[in-house]
C-alpha cells in the first residue's frame, strides 16, 4: 500500500518544447533564464547571488534542464541522486487544465477557444448573458489584461457602478472581478457558477471568479479564488485511485482543476505557504495506498505573470527547502514526483505562459533517468507506484 505525491510546480518549465514556434515561444525558458539572470546579479530584491536550489537539484533538475533545451547554467550543476526526466506535452495548449489533465493520463482531445486581443473582446450574446446574470446593464473591461492591473484602473468604477471587472487572457479563460463588499462575494460565485456552462459549451476552459477588497489606490486580491473548469473528457489518474478504492487528496486549486471529480478530501490555504503546511501534514497523515496532488500556484500568479525575475527566483529557493523539510517526513515505499503544468517565463515579452518541457523529479526511487518521456507517462508511472490500473495513454517510466 505505498503512498504517492505528485507535486505541481505551477510554470517552472525548462524549455526546449518542439512546438514552441507554434506558440510564439521558441527559446523561452523559465528556470534557464531565471539561474542566468540571478548569476548575472539582476534577481537581487530579497535575495542574491547564484539561484540555490540544492535539494530539486540532487534530484535532477539541472540534468533535466539540460536533457530537455540543452541548457547548463551556473548554480544547477549536481549529480543526481533521484530518477528523473523531461517531460514533453502533446495537448495544443499551454494552459493550466491542460498541463494538469495530460499529467492526470488525459491528454486533451479538442482544441480550445479563445477570445481575441481587441476590445472588446467578448462577443455581444456573452455580455448580454453576464449582464442577466448580474442584473447589471453593462460590463467593464471586455478585453485582455492582467488581473492585477484592471482591478486597480478600473475597480473604482466598479464600486461606483456595481458592473463586475470582465477579461481575458491568452489561455482559454473568462475571468471576472468584482469586490467582495461593494459587489458581494456569494454574488460573484454565483455569477460565474452560472455562466460557466454557457462558455464550457464553446470550449472556453475556465470561468475564474477573481474576488478583491480595498479602496481606491490599496485594491487586493484576496485567496478566495473559484475557478470553473470543464470536467475532463475521461476518467484521471483521480477517478483512478478512487475506483481502486483508495483515497485522494487535492492540495490548492487541484479541486477547481478537475471539477472536484475523484476528489476525496480538499486541503485548501491563503498561499503557497499555507499550501505547504497541508504537504507537510499530509507527508504524516495520509493513509497507506492514498495519493496526494498538490498544485503551488504563486510560481506563475505573483511572479511568472508579472515578469518579476526576483520574486521568482526567491519563490523557488523557498519551496526548495520547503520541499526538503517534506521529503525528510516520508515514510518507506513513498514516492514523491515533482513537475510542472507549462512555462511562465519572466524574461519573456508579454505577461504569459510560455510553451515549454517541464522537469520530472522523483525521490523515493532507484537513482537514475528515464529520458524524455510524455506527460500522460507521469499518471502511468504513478499508477504503477500505487499498484492500481493504468487507464490512459501514458506508458510507466518506473
Amino acid at each position: 500500500m505505498n503512498r504517492a505525491f505528485l507535486i505541481v510546480m505551477d510554470s517552472v518549465g525548462i524549455g526546449g518544447a518542439p512546438d514552441a514556434a507554434t506558440f510564439g515561444d521558441e527559446g523561452a525558458n523559465t528556470m534557464a533564464h531565471i539561474a542566468e539572470a540571478c548569476a548575472a546579479g539582476q534577481a537581487e530584491q530579497g535575495r542574491s547571488g547564484l539561484l540555490r536550489m540544492p535539494v530539486l537539484d540532487a534530484l535532477g533538475l539541472g540534468a533535466a534542464l539540460h536533457l530537455a533545451s540543452g541548457a547548463r547554467v551556473p548554480g544547477l550543476g549536481a549529480v543526481p541522486t533521484g530518477l528523473w526526466g523531461a517531460a514533453t506535452e502533446v495537448s495544443r495548449g499551454k494552459d493550466t487544465p491542460s498541463g494538469h489533465w495530460e499529467l492526470a493520463g488525459v491528454p486533451v482531445p479538442w482544441d480550445w477557444s479563445y477570445f481575441p486581443d481587441t476590445a472588446p473582446a467578448f462577443p455581444p450574446e456573452i455580455v448580454a448573458e453576464v449582464c442577466c446574470l448580474a442584473g447589471t446593464a453593462g460590463i467593464l473591461g471586455n478585453c485582455h489584461a492582467s488581473g492585477t492591473e484592471i482591478i486597480d484602473r478600473l475597480g473604482p468604477e466598479h464600486m461606483r457602478s456595481g458592473w463586475p471587472i470582465c477579461y481575458t487572457s491568452a489561455d482559454s479563460v473568462f475571468q471576472i472581478a468584482a469586490h467582495e463588499e461593494s459587489f458581494g462575494l456569494d454574488r460573484l460565485i454565483a455569477l460565474c457558477e452560472g455562466l460557466a456552462p454557457v462558455l464550457h459549451a464553446r470550449r472556453v476552459g475556465r470561468v475564474i471568479a477573481r474576488p478583491f477588497v480595498g479602496q481606491p489606490g490599496s485594491f487586493s486580491r484576496t485567496a478566495n479564488r473559484r475557478d470553473f473548469a470543464i470536467a475532463p473528457p475521461a476518467p484521471t489518474l483521480l477517478d483512478w485511485v478512487q475506483e481502486a478504492g483508495r483515497p485522494t487528496h487535492a492540495i490548492g486549486k487541484i479541486g477547481d482543476i478537475f471539477s472536484h471529480r475523484g476528489i476525496g478530501k480538499l486541503h485548501k490555504g491563503k498561499d503557497d505557504a499555507a499550501l505547504f503546511d497541508h504537504l507537510d501534514r499530509l507527508a504524516t497523515e495520509a493513509e497507506p495506498g492514498s495519493l496526494t496532488f498538490a498544485n503551488f500556484v504563486e510560481f506563475d500568479s505573483l511572479y511568472g505573470h508579472r515578469r518579476d525575475v526576483s520574486g521568482y527566483a526567491r519563490a523557488l529557493e523557498w519551496f526548495d527547502t520547503r520541499a526538503g523539510e517534506f521529503l525528510a517526513r516520508l515514510r518507506p515505499g513513498d514516492l514523491a514526483l515533482f513537475t510542472a503544468d507549462h512555462g511562465n517565463d519572466p524574461t519573456w515579452r508579454g505577461t504569459e505562459h510560455t510553451r515549454e518541457r517541464v522537469p520530472v523529479l522523483i525521490a523515493g526511487s532507484d537513482a537514475g533517468s528515464f529520458g524524455l518521456c510524455a506527460f500522460a507517462d507521469v499518471a502511468a508511472s504513478l499508477a504503477t507506484h500505487l499498484n492500481i490500473p493504468a487507464q490512459g495513454p501514458g506508458r510507466s517510466f518506473l
